[in-house]
């Protein structure tokens, strides 16, 4: 009689079998029909071989000071997945790290291949080194450019005007009394997390999962359980990403929670840039992002589950924007006194209401366009939607701002901002975003395919007049919250099947 292999081995071997297609071709750009292509080196999060990492950031997105042990606020978890032949006949898959302890404790004054001299003993440029570094390590070659790792955000709001960290749209300005708009519980507020990592590993025969972790409190005792964390006192903060190998694709849990002396932090999931400025730096990033999306012409797929929303003052973004050009519609070039963050960000919290209002119109921008390109401006209070918008606010060195204005605030980046922000109404609806309050929030998990491209295009945002339209390209994308102000509350959330279509240029050219 044939001998035949067992059924678990030759499942095994269809397993080696899809995974070695899948580690060959999974880099590859996945064509998305009708002229599209995905944007991102990891469409829909799909690819077993998973690319994370973290940054941390203080209020003015700079560094500040490392936190004690933890080196340079920057960390990676990148892997691939090799299958190994044991003597027993039966393969086994096992996950090989890209990226070491030692690269992820790097901290100011270590030497760091290719950082240059000057970054290696200032703290902000060095975690700029740290982040082009682990990149360089976790990078997949992929048409039409490498590209690197999903990123993870994190960013205290406090801010000490003591310690003249911050510039003033991006000049350097002396320390300043205590400001209400600016929480601080003194001397050394604005410091970087405790950061800690399990690296992914299997969980079972074919799950995997990793996660990093910590808190702003620098004397708390993180434990490797999470729900130990959550019952603490300390603010703690964690992201969890799972898969199963060869099915569907990575789930990343969210927990943020907020104290006392820490009340207004961030965390988001982006998808940056994979070379240049991404939105709110002033220095080359790393990321996932290897075709930088342009309005009006691209989509964004998410899936989205809120577990917790962080309070009446969590501003939860279903989607965050960022682009940067400076206000005579040149694109930016490392001058933090001419370049000028954009954001466009949809909150999507009931309880966060429309400051727009017939009354405080310095909250509106100065029109709103209509998908069908109709414009209404703000004094028409018959027909402008003020319930559509949070608010907007404009850059601090814009020249020629139309009256009434609403500046940003002037220190919370390293270059002036702008933003606008919006919230669940009818005028979104033929882009795909929410309409009325509670979609998309607890209890409704919802997978989103919004029309961002075209959105983002119909927006006001402030230009020099007489300057020509600027193209509207957008090297960061994220969701996620900022917790404004708000003593001790908690958000929770997933975010999976993360996705940016684009036009695919390569095709048209040929057509």
């Amino acid at each position: 009689m044939e001998k035949r292999p067992s059924s678990k081995l030759v499942q095994w071997w269809s397993m080696v079998v899809v995974l070695a297609v899948v580690i060959l071709f999974g880099s590859f750009t996945t064509s998305k029909g009708d002229g599209y292509v995905s944007a991102v080196g990891d469409p829909g999060m799909k690819r077993d071989g998973l690319r994370v990492a973290l940054e941390a950031w203080n209020f003015c997105n700079e560094v500040g000071a490392e936190a004690p042990n933890m080196g340079s606020p920057r960390a990676a978890d990148c892997f691939d997945l090799l299958s190994k032949q044991y003597l027993s006949g039966m393969p086994k898959l096992e996950v090989s790290h890209l990226v070491t302890e030692e690269d992820n404790s790097l901290g100011v004054g270590d030497p760091m291949p290719g950082a240059p001299p000057k970054y290696l003993n200032n703290v902000d440029l060095y975690a700029v080194a740290k982040e082009i570094y682990l990149g360089d390590k976790c990078q997949v070659r992929d048409t039409p450019k490498p590209w690197q790792f999903w990123m993870i955000m994190l960013k205290n709001g406090n801010m000490d005007t003591s310690a003249s960290l911050c510039p003033k749209d991006g000049v350097k300005v002396g320390p300043f009394p205590p400001q209400s708009r600016f929480p601080c519980f003194g001397k050394g507020c604005m410091n970087q997390p405790l950061v800690y990592h399990k690296y992914t590993r299997f969980v079972g025969n074919d799950t995997l999962r990793g996660s990093f972790y910590g808190s702003y409190d620098l004397d708390a005792v993180v434990t490797r359980n999470e729900n130990t964390n959550r019952e603490q006192s300390y603010s703690y903060y964690s992201v969890t990403w799972e898969k199963q190998v060869g099915e569907g694709g990575w789930s990343f849990h969210h927990y943020l929670k907020t104290t006392n002396k820490y009340p207004w932090l961030m965390l988001y999931l982006r998808s940056d840039a994979t070379d240049g400025f991404s939105g709110g730096y002033h220095y080359p990033t790393r990321g996932m992002t290897k075709i930088i999306p342009e309005s009006p012409d691209f989509k964004v797929r998410v899936t989205l589950e809120v577990k917790q929303g962080g309070g009446p003052n969590s501003q939860f973004y279903l989607m965050d924007m960022g682009g940067c050009w400076k206000n005579d519609g040149r694109p930016c070039d490392g001058d933090v006194t001419t370049d000028v963050t954009r954001y466009s960000e949809m909150i999507i919290n009931p309880e966060r209401q429309a400051n727009c209002q017939p009354n405080r119109i310095t909250q509106c921008p100065p029109y709103h366009t209509f998908a069908n390109g109709t414009r209404v401006y703000r004094n028409d209070t018959a027909n402008f939607p003020y319930d559509a918008y949070h608010l907007h606010c404009v850059p601090g060195n814009a020249q020629h701002f139309e009256e009434p204005y609403n500046i940003c605030d002037q220190y919370s980046n390293p270059q002036p901002q702008e933003i606008m922000q919006i919230v669940p109404h009818p005028v979104w609806g033929e882009y795909g975003y929410p309409t009325t309050k509670g979609e998309g929030w607890i209890g409704d998990k919802r997978t989103w395919e919004l029309d961002v491209g075209g959105m983002s295009q119909n927006l006001y945002f402030y230009q020099d007049p007489g300057t020509p339209p600027v193209k509207r390209q957008w090297s960061s994308l994220d969701v996620g919250t900022e917790i404004y102000v708000s003593k001790n509350q908690v958000a929770e959330w997933t975010v999976s099947d993360f996705d940016i279509i684009v036009p695919n240029t390569e095709q048209k050219s040929l057509a």
